[in-house]
């Protein structure tokens, strides 16, 4: 395994992007590159070839899901970590059915990105603590994942309601119509058998709590 490790981080808040190279900076194997949306973090693997590709779910012009496969495409060597604010296992199980390598949240402890990064580039799958806790939990519940008729994208909204935010500001951070989102409520509604909105953001809230 080659000792230089060149890693793409696709993330659009700044801040995060800076924490992310406080960390990689303690290792002096690790270079870094970043992009802020599905469209630049695309081009940037074709350009950079990263060896890991951490990859933010909320992206302005995408879903992290979304460009999996496509940065795998491009790029077959690579291990994508997914790094999210979600720890619920159905986000944790599709991202490892597009392909990713890892899943880390924003809430694990510093260097758990680096012990991801390492973990990945062996070739095995790493979890962070608190998913790998969600998911062990969810199995041994033998619990059905009252999500797993949603896409990616109706996950996400689901997610962002349950932050409290209203349809308007969730068009403003995903970048999408507020028709859009509306109709994708309506969807999440009908897929959840949940009859109105406001039943739909108590479900939101709860299941945030819950994860």
């Amino acid at each position: 395994m080659n000792d230089h490790v060149k890693v793409l981080v696709i993330e659009d808040h700044p801040i995060v992007r800076d924490g992310c190279q406080r960390i990689f900076n303690r290792r002096p194997d690790i270079e870094m590159a970043e992009a802020i949306s599905a469209a630049a973090g695309l081009a940037k693997n074709r350009e950079f070839a990263p060896d890991v590709i951490v990859l933010d779910v909320a992206l302005p012009d995408a879903t992290g899901f979304d460009i999996i496969p496509e940065l795998l495409a491009d790029n077959a060597r690579a291990k994508v970590i997914i790094f999210s604010m979600y720890e619920a296992p159905s986000f944790v199980t599709s991202a490892l059915e597009k392909g990713a390598k890892g899943y880390i949240t924003k809430n694990d402890e510093p260097n758990a990105i680096l012990k991801a990064i390492d973990k990945v580039r062996t070739g095995a799958v790493y979890l962070g603590h608190a998913v790998a806790q969600h998911l062990a939990m969810a199995n041994l519940a033998a619990i059905n994942d009252p999500l797993h008729e949603l896409s990616e994208r109706e996950r996400l909204i689901l997610g962002l309601l349950g932050d409290g935010k209203s349809m308007t500001e969730i068009s403003v951070e995903l970048s999408l119509g507020y028709k859009t989102i509306a109709n994708s409520v309506s969807v999440i509604k009908q897929k959840l058998r949940i009859p109105t909105s406001s039943a739909l953001i108590k479900f939101a809230v709860e299941l945030k709590a819950k994860t």
